[in-house]
């Protein structure tokens, strides 16, 4: 699958429940120190991000979504292994109750 660099909280989540169904994890990264209320998000760690399967996507969000937008290159060429994308709108846009429902 080709990744973008960014995706919508609505392509977060139904991307996220596509891939999990096909064995990829899809990690929410707070780079802020700042976690998004009823999401299940990892603060950013690179040591610990690393112990993450070969493959895994990880999705960054600041608070607009502009600086880890900005700093992409920064996240792919450390994390080559990885797939690297960034939250759209960030935390700020974020809405707590949004969520997708299968449509089979």
């Amino acid at each position: 699958m080709h990744y973008p660099d960014e995706w919508t909280q609505k392509e977060f989540l139904v991307n996220k429940k596509r891939l999990q169904k096909e064995g990829v994890d899809v990690v929410l990264i707070d780079t802020i120190l700042s976690p998004i209320e009823k999401a299940n998000t990892q603060t950013y760690n690179p040591p610990q991000m690393k112990t993450y399967k070969e493959g895994t996507v990880f999705v960054f969000y600041c608070d607009t979504g502009k600086a880890t937008l900005n700093r992409l290159k920064e996240y792919k060429d450390k994390f080559p292994q990885y797939h690297c994308v960034s939250l759209k709108g960030g935390r700020g846009y974020w809405r707590v109750n949004m969520m997708v429902i299968d449509e089979e």
